[in-house]
């Protein structure tokens, strides 16, 4: 299985983690080594790493980078220096609530008072994101146990952006499902959408099913429509980087459009997330911070070969929003939900 994000301790009783540079597949395979937060928040906002359960992941794990550097003669207390840590990493994207849900719980451990000397705690949440790794791959697989039994014993199904083991701990979310169902022996055959501007669909997806065998064929964003009304696809199941309490997802840029096209041609949207990935305290979609990333990315193909005209004016938004009213279900660890059951599930306060 794809490992996104190690960690490794060195023979000199260091811990580093290593990240595997999505920016490079599927031409190369190489990793990023991080031996500090600032390293990790590197990797999270030039999508070294990408994904909302990744992303959280990575973001653990550079806490704990963040408390093995810390240096008591620096001038700033141990409480002091993870509170800037967290707040650097937590300013790296804004989108996926993953990220910071993942900072709060390591936040649990380290703002604890402790007797004598803080740095002890290094060990400590090394491990406990370790644990958020580990839970996120067990959740994946009972996500996908949920998941495959909405799906035929055969079905096409259209997927978008990347929602698989690079995007998580491990197994996937979206692709979990598809993983899933195929273990349980149906025929599952799978349409890529490429996903402009940053092309996780060709690079990633694409990647990932050919190297587990599973039957895919990549096509542009803009085909969806021809293919749903030649009766080609049967479902169609993405990820997600926030749900709000009323069910509305965001989720990679186009996947609005695809729900909206699945609705007229009256085909199962269905999304995939971890039940983290629910934000109760937003109340729709509408309140979802949306990011919004550098023009090059669609000026550029690659680093250096431009596809625009210099001068030309460029809207580039990570993320789109779709209702809930668009959503067929929302497949968690917990379950399979409606959007309008979704606010139910919060937490009771005391």
């Amino acid at each position: 299985m794809i490992d996104a994000v190690r960690w490794v301790r060195t023979p000199e009783n260091q811990h580093e983690v290593h990240v595997l540079d999505q920016r490079l597949l599927p031409l190369r395979t190489e990793f990023m080594v991080c031996r500090t937060a600032s390293d990790m928040a590197t990797a999270i906002r030039d999508m070294v790493v990408r994904g909302a359960p990744a992303i959280g992941i990575a973001a653990a794990f550079g806490v704990a980078l963040g408390s093995q550097s810390w240096n008591p003669g620096a001038g700033f207390s141990y409480q002091q220096h993870m509170e800037e840590t967290t707040r650097v990493l937590g300013a790296t994207r804004p989108t996926a609530v993953n990220l910071f849900w993942a900072l709060e719980r390591m936040r649990a451990l380290w703002a604890t008072p402790v007797i004598g000397d803080p740095s002890g705690l290094t060990g400590s949440l090394f491990l406990e994101a370790q644990s958020i790794k580990d839970e996120d791959i067990r959740m994946n697989r009972k996500m996908g146990d949920h998941g495959q039994a909405l799906l035929p014993d055969s079905a096409t199904v259209l997927t978008h952006c990347n929602a698989g083991a690079l995007a998580t701990g491990g197994f996937g979310t979206a692709l979990g499902v598809i993983r899933a169902a195929v273990s349980a022996g149906k025929t599952i055959r799978v349409f890529a959408d490429e996903t402009r501007p940053y092309l996780q669909g060709a690079r990633l997806t694409a990647y990932e099913l050919v190297e587990d065998g599973i039957p895919t064929t990549l096509i542009t964003d803009g085909m969806g429509a021809s293919l749903m009304a030649k009766k080609k696809i049967d479902a169609v199941i993405v990820g997600a980087d926030r749900v709000t309490a009323n069910g509305d997802v965001a989720n990679k840029i186009g996947t609005y459009a695809l729900a909206v096209l699945a609705r007229a041609h009256g085909i199962p949207f269905y999304v995939a997330a971890p039940f983290s990935t629910i934000d109760f305290s937003l109340q729709s979609g509408s309140q979802i911070p949306i990011e919004e990333r550098s023009p090059r990315e669609i000026t550029h193909f690659g680093p250096d070969v431009r596809i625009a005209p210099e001068g030309v004016s460029v809207y580039n938004p990570a993320f789109d929003v779709t209702p809930g009213e668009f959503i067929t279900a929302i497949i968690t660890e917990k379950g399979v939900f409606r959007p309008d059951e979704i606010r139910q599930l919060a937490p009771k306060s005391n």
